[in-house]
């Protein structure tokens, strides 16, 4: 009886493959193969042990094609939209990863990186670490989340100016200020002024602060300029620390700092983008 549900969920799953398809829920497989929701986790175990399935969340599974065998997983990229309508959750893949596929690179990227509405762990799947980062306000960033087509359908991602919002926003998830000047010196040509001031006129202002007085230091002054206009005329500004980690004492800071009059930026410590 075990041969025999192995071998239905094998040929399910290889229909699967056929049809072009890499995920599949506990409860369709269910329905499907006519069996038990216990057999088909007896099966499921048995296929994950041969490294043929993989299960990232509960109840949710992905199929691990025969060319990313010795991966362990298909590109997260194949599956995440997926996962993340499972968890209901809206998402954009974003930081760093989403400045890779802008073009934006300049060191291998570790962490598949997707900002949600949803707190959730980090996923390991296979090779592939998914990082999960909360963002509890996604109905302010739509206009900046845009569909990248991939090998399985799309994904959400986050647009050149929300990417380099967010970088100064997570500089932690962003390799800090030196790594995010080096991304931004080949994301800033892609950035649409307009809709960069469109969005920042709904984040918070130390961040926009940040960002602008960075690429004006990088000499992206174009990109900077109807932001600086979008901010300005949310009131006085306040001074914002460029990089908070400074001023908290985390790490030792010049005993003077330069201040930055049009973006009101204190900078204690002048980026210094990778080689």
């Amino acid at each position: 009886m075990d041969s025999i549900k192995r071998l239905r969920l094998s040929e399910f799953v290889s229909g699967l493959i056929a049809a072009g398809s890499v995920v599949f829920t506990a409860e369709e497989a269910v329905r499907a193969l006519g069996i038990s929701h216990g057999a088909f986790l007896d099966a499921a175990e048995r296929l994950q042990r041969r490294k043929q399935l993989l299960s990232p969340r509960r109840g949710f599974y992905v199929v691990v094609h025969p060319q990313f065998a010795t991966w362990g997983a298909p590109p997260p990229s194949w599956y995440i939209d997926a996962l993340m309508q499972r968890e209901g959750s809206a998402y954009y893949v974003g930081l760093l990863k989403a400045a890779e596929l802008h073009g934006a690179s300049h060191q291998a990227i570790m962490e598949f990186q997707v900002l949600g509405a949803k707190r959730m762990p980090r996923i390991r799947a296979g090779r592939s670490i998914i990082a999960f980062y909360y963002r509890g306000n996604m109905e302010a960033v739509g206009a900046g989340i845009e569909d990248y087509k991939t090998d399985t359908g799309s994904m959400k991602i986050s647009s050149p100016a929300l990417t380099a919002l967010d970088l100064l926003r997570y500089p932690q998830a962003s390799g800090g200020i030196d790594h995010i000047a080096s991304v931004l010196s080949d994301l800033a040509p892609g950035i649409h002024p307009v809709r960069l001031a469109g969005l920042s006129a709904r984040l918070e202002r130390p961040i926009v602060q940040r960002l602008g007085s960075l690429l004006s230091l990088i000499g992206h002054e174009e990109q900077a300029k109807p932001m600086l206009d979008t901010l300005r005329g949310r009131g006085p500004l306040s001074w914002a620390e460029f990089e908070p980690q400074q001023a908290h004492g985390r790490f030792q800071a010049p005993a003077r700092a330069r201040r930055d009059p049009r973006w009101r930026v204190i900078i204690r410590r002048e980026p210094q983008p990778d080689a």
